[in-house]
């Protein structure tokens, strides 16, 4: 068992080491670059590289404007569709929440535009190809599976993928509505005479089943089918809040508003900063560094050496997050980074100073180690709960109305948040284990 637990533990830490390695490392004639996986598990191909991103601010990347033909939409129209396209836009190049695109709504006169700054691609063509034209939208249900093993074991999400034969085009408008009975939020769909037929067909097949809603490859909303829908008009109903239902609808609109747009204007932009800027950060985050890691070995001995090899640990523990979802590294992200770097040592000096405290009490190192971490714990909890509700709030998934999506904002939300989290596993569980290992405490 404990030879297991070690093995485990050694290849945790040489994968996690593969993946922090810096790309084309030369030691000798051979070349070394972090991990990558190229496989196929179950016919699905899964492919990535672990590398690091950086922003605009660092790196640089393509400059686009888009110029929407609204000719086709209503004017009163007009404001929700273009917030409609950057909207998808925004999840076309950004899934996740942290490539940090900078997206934006231009008004010239009668014309309408997109701007989309993308960190890290050069290659305008690659860029417009990421975006794409037209969102498409689409009603699937259920597939058949014959087999009865995997009619149980595949996931719905992955049944979802039957064409109804109901699109964006046969929607003529989704909007927020409530409930006459409940007053509770929902969407409200319209359907033109295509449409019409189409959905009655659909919903006539899939009786107390779901018709899943997909934008592009995002499942929307999955609804069950209470009922055969003849007359064009749907609701799909949920434990909706007035804003999620809301953010649906766009989406669905976003889908069914036949919205071109045209490349107008493109060019490749240089990093905001400049490479000395860059160089002086990096040097002062350094020279910062060093002085904590110097100040934890002269104040607390052979304690300091033990949080500073943590500090080292939650160093490369981090860094591999950062590559793995993958982070877009811009200056806010680094500074939250280093933020949570301050925590992680604070960690350690509430633990080390809980110990000094029972060492001078008289208690033996063993007991004083075990009084410290649990006197030490609630604290460190209680800060860094604190801290990731903060970094929650500023990284907004929930797209609240009252708080504005900046994506600045959210990098520097999504690096502190991985940082003090994993600043409590390191400060926790690898200082205990370390100080057992060093002062040879069973």
């Amino acid at each position: 068992m404990r030879l297991t637990k070690l093995l485990l533990i050694v290849l945790a830490v040489f994968l996690i080491i593969w993946i922090d390695l810096p790309e084309n490392l030369k030691i000798g004639g051979l070349v070394i670059n972090p991990l990558s996986v190229d496989f196929n598990l179950l016919g699905l191909r899964i492919k990535k590289d672990f590398r690091t991103h950086l922003g605009l601010d660092l790196k640089g990347g393509s400059h686009l404007v888009f110029e929407a033909d609204l000719t086709k939409i209503k004017k009163e129209d007009f404001q929700d569709a273009l917030n409609s396209a950057r909207d998808i836009i925004e999840k076309r190049v950004n899934f996740f929440g942290v490539a940090e695109p900078i997206i934006q709504t231009i008004k010239s006169q009668d014309k309408y535009r997109i701007s989309v700054d993308l960190p890290g691609i050069n290659d305008v063509n690659q860029a417009v190809s990421l975006i794409g034209k037209t969102a498409q939208l689409s009603f699937k249900e259920e597939i058949k599976i014959d087999d009865p093993y995997l009619a149980t074991t595949t996931p719905l999400i992955s049944r979802l993928t039957q064409d109804s034969g109901v699109s964006g085009k046969h929607i003529k408008k989704a909007s927020l509505s409530f409930d006459s009975q409940t007053g509770k939020p929902q969407v409200a769909l319209s359907f033109n005479e295509e449409g019409k037929r189409l959905f009655a067909q659909a919903t006539k097949r899939n009786l107390q089943k779901p018709l899943a809603i997909w934008l592009d490859d995002i499942l929307l909303s999955a609804p069950i089918v209470q009922t055969e829908i003849n007359d064009g008009n749907a609701v799909i109903t949920g434990n909706f809040t007035v804003n999620e239902a809301k953010k649906l609808a766009i989406s669905i609109n976003s889908g069914a508003l036949p919205l071109p747009i045209k490349l107008i204007e493109q060019k490749n932009i240089g990093p905001t900063l400049g490479k000395s800027e860059v160089k002086r950060s990096v040097f002062a985050g350094v020279v910062g560094l060093l002085a904590v890691l110097l100040f934890m070995i002269l104040y607390y001995g052979r304690l300091g050496f033990i949080a500073n090899l943590t500090l080292i640990i939650y160093g490369l523990i981090s860094f591999a997050i950062f590559r793995i979802i993958p982070v877009v590294l811009t200056l806010s992200g680094i500074a939250g980074f280093i933020l949570s770097i301050g925590m992680a040592v604070d960690s350690n000096i509430l633990i080390f100073e809980r110990i000094r405290e029972e060492l001078r009490k008289g208690k033996d190192f063993e007991i004083a180690v075990q009084l410290g971490f649990g006197r030490a714990i609630d604290a460190i909890k209680d800060a860094n709960i604190t801290t990731l509700t903060v970094a929650f709030i500023l990284f907004n998934p929930l797209n609240w109305e009252f708080l504005p999506q900046f994506g600045m904002v959210r990098g520097f939300a999504l690096t502190l948040a991985i940082g003090v989290a994993t600043s409590l596993f390191t400060g926790v569980v690898i200082t205990k284990r370390l100080i057992k290992f060093f002062y040879k405490i069973p």
